[in-house]
């Protein structure tokens, strides 16, 4: 039996711009997560990824470095009940 989960998070600093989101895509689906990623109006990033726990804190452990470029100064995290919604991780607008 897996252990599937789920989280929202927003990263705050140098995230857009700088290959951010596709970063965080990228890193998802080599982790077999799904989701999405993208830019809010205040310059911040969110981000919902579900998937097996484990893989899940891989990709936080991702998120707080970013890319080369970005500066992470802060990700909020909240953890969230698994909805199975997502087939993909996808850049969204």
């Amino acid at each position: 039996m897996s252990d599937l989960s789920s989280f929202q998070a927003r990263a705050q600093g140098r995230v857009q711009g700088v290959y951010y989101r596709v970063f965080t895509a990228r890193s998802a689906a080599r982790l077999g997560l799904t989701g999405y990623v993208r830019n809010l109006p205040d310059r911040s990033v969110e981000i919902c990824a579900e998937g097996e726990r484990k893989q899940l804190g891989k990709l936080v452990e991702q998120l707080r470095t970013g890319p080369p470029g970005a500066r992470i100064d802060k990700l909020s995290l909240v953890w969230v009940e698994y909805t199975g919604k997502y087939h993909d991780f996808a850049v969204t607008r």
